[in-house]
């Protein structure tokens, strides 16, 4: 079976768990008791449970959005003004733990990243970690090289755009990896995104710093 596929967030996240106001059931996944209306804390869920949709890379972003917007429309602070502290705090670790599995899933490297993670494999995306990978250090050297030799806006252009070329390739090869349930392809293709990312940024940056006006 396909995990990255045919995952339910619905049936994931309806284990259920006594609402610490009335001790009624609750999923695991709700916002609130369905019996006495009261807000509940974040259950143990996954992301993409938490924001009610299918275990994937290929996320559609528009879903994603709505669903999100639309929970934390349910959990603005002027909501529970009125409310007693604790359900101001919960209400409070509610939002946080949705803009935490937003802010992962809105995102290709972070979740590509969380999507290994969820299957027990790590892959560094925030610190420098050694890399093991004689082709990809030498990618990544002659592109650095390559931007350090530029010597125009048109130039640095250049190199952007075909940085952006490669990311959404790399995006592409993710998903097929992760679709194939073949990890080590994952995971090295998750690292080369982050260095691409990195390349298009200080290509981005250079270019602005070229043809920034001169005071």
């Amino acid at each position: 079976m396909n995990m990255v596929s045919e995952t339910n967030p619905v049936a994931a996240g309806a284990a259920l768990h006594p609402c610490w106001s009335c001790k009624g059931p609750v999923a695991n996944r709700a916002l609130f008791c369905s019996v006495c209306g009261a807000v509940q804390g974040p259950g143990a869920v996954d992301h993409f449970t938490r924001l009610g949709i299918a275990e994937t890379f290929e996320v559609d972003l528009r879903e994603l959005e709505r669903q999100y917007f639309g929970f934390q429309r349910r959990l603005h602070p002027d909501r529970f003004a009125s409310r007693t502290p604790r359900e101001r705090a919960l209400s409070q670790q509610q939002a946080v733990a949705l803009n935490e599995a937003y802010e992962t899933l809105r995102d290709p490297l972070k979740r590509a990243a969380y999507l290994l993670r969820r299957r027990g494999r790590t892959v560094d995306i925030d610190g420098a970690a050694t890399v093991n990978d004689p082709a990809l250090l030498m990618e990544a050297m002659e592109m650095r090289e390559a931007l350090a030799d530029a010597e125009s806006p048109a130039d640095v252009s250049k190199i952007a755009a075909k940085a952006d070329a490669e990311v959404l390739a790399c995006q592409c090869a993710i998903s097929g990896a992760l679709g194939a349930d073949d990890l080590d392809r994952a995971a090295n293709l998750t690292t080369r995104l982050k260095y691409l990312y990195k390349l298009a940024d200080e290509a981005r940056a250079r270019k602005a710093k070229m043809t920034r006006p001169m005071l």
